[in-house]
């Protein structure tokens, strides 16, 4: 066991070390290049990273949000940290585990507050939990700190959680949550420390290609004029069609998030369990996800259409928060007390094959497609590779899969 355990560190060593390598030597091309004029579209977390990186390696940034930072799909997010069984095949896990590392780097870069402890997770179903135990031996031969534990062992952890002793419980001890809008804000100031411009309510028309090679994008706030541009527009879809004109097929849906008021320290880790997700966070609030979706009928199909991010009324949103809320004391009696402070209806940017489009589709050489979903856990090392690529116009290895131009097949992965 002892010398399993070692190769799986060496292996997990060997990747940050490579990854590092090729970072390494693209800053120092870098270096050498004269400034870039380069234009984000889009202020959830991918945009305020990949923006963050860029000024960080000396381009020129502006970081164009037409409504507010961290407004839409970042803001509806349930924020977990993870490279868990679902991130497939393994070339997307070796992704994840690159997007941990660099969370533990802005951490302590940016002073960004992050929950650290791990995630525990099982389902209801017993032909779902076999397959739950031969994924987590996966992901441990995989170079993850998982395992399965027994109901005891998980409240050992976890006091205030209610489990059965003879529950077969997945812990990934690596994973992490975070309040996205703070990292979105932190990110988006560290780009600012860098002269990055940060414009909100700024909303981009059109973007045409000037004689001399650069590109105007009329906004309603003027004409910008780019050498590149980054569309990092999440679930819209129609964004990418209009500056880029190029349709990136998508399985975007919407999810409930309910933010409780402060609380006293209920849980430490994220908890995965059936139809509820749970985390609390530094500043004592706990988040609830369900990922279950709206009911697939005509009436909530028209209510959807425009993407709403909250209830149409204050009524409707608490019905849905304590429905959700009663689920959730199912698990954590404890939280009898928790109060509503926030509902969100978010929405997942979600390629119909669960990858993420990251790089220059043919049809738009000056624009740059940074669409995902994982979006959370991404951010820091999207942010790093796709500065890299723009700034010194070298591929990086490992985005390789995720290019615009590729074939998209329907594969439900979440």
């Amino acid at each position: 066991m002892a010398r399993a355990g070692q190769e799986l560190i060496e292996r997990r060593t060997a990747l940050k070390l490579a990854a590092a390598l090729w970072l390494s030597t693209q800053n120092r091309r870098v270096s050498a290049l004269p400034p870039q004029r380069i234009v984000v579209i889009g202020g959830g977390i991918i945009g305020c990273a990949i923006s963050y990186y860029l000024a960080k390696a000396g381009a020129q940034v502006a970081l164009l949000e037409r409504d507010t930072l961290a407004s839409k799909a970042s803001r509806g997010t349930f924020a977990w940290i993870n490279a868990t069984w679902a991130k497939q095949p393994r070339h997307y896990h070796r992704l994840n585990q690159m997007g941990l590392d660099g969370w533990h780097q802005l951490e302590q870069a940016l002073n960004i507050p992050i929950r650290w402890g791990g995630s525990l997770e099982w389902f209801s179903s017993r032909e779902r939990q076999v397959t739950l135990a031969a994924d987590i031996e996966e992901q441990a031969s995989w170079g993850e700190d998982a395992e399965m534990l027994s109901g005891t062992e998980v409240s050992a952890l976890e006091p205030n959680l209610t489990v059965s002793a003879d529950l077969a419980v997945a812990y990934s001890g690596g994973d992490g949550a975070l309040d996205p809008v703070v990292a979105c804000q932190r990110l988006a100031a560290g780009a600012q420390q860098h002269q990055a411009q940060i414009l909100e309510h700024c909303e981009v028309h059109s973007a045409s290609p000037n004689d001399e090679g650069s590109i105007t994008l009329s906004t309603s706030l003027g004409d910008w004029v780019a050498d590149r541009y980054v569309l990092a527009t999440g679930a819209d879809s129609m964004t990418a069609q209009t500056l880029a004109g190029v349709t990136i097929p998508q399985r975007s849906t919407p999810g409930v998030i309910v933010i409780t008021k402060p609380l006293p320290r209920l849980i430490h880790r994220v908890i995965a369990a059936p139809g509820i997700h749970l985390h609390q966070r530094d500043d004592g609030k706990i988040v609830i996800g369900e990922q279950s979706g709206a009911p697939d009928n005509v009436a909530h199909s028209l209510r959807l259409r425009q993407r709403p991010t909250r209830f149409p009324t204050e009524t409707t949103a608490l019905a849905h928060a304590e429905r959700m809320l009663a689920i959730t004391r199912q698990y954590l009696p404890a939280a009898v007390e928790a109060e509503v402070d926030e509902v969100l209806i978010g929405w997942r940017p979600l390629p119909i094959d669960g990858h993420p489009v990251l790089g220059t589709p043919s049809a738009s050489p000056a624009s740059y497609l940074a669409i995902m979903h994982s979006g959370i856990t991404l951010a820091p090392i999207v942010g790093q590779l796709v500065a890299q690529e723009l700034l010194t116009k070298t591929p990086s290895p490992h985005l390789t899969h995720y290019r615009p131009d590729r074939e998209f097949s329907s594969v439900a992965r979440y």
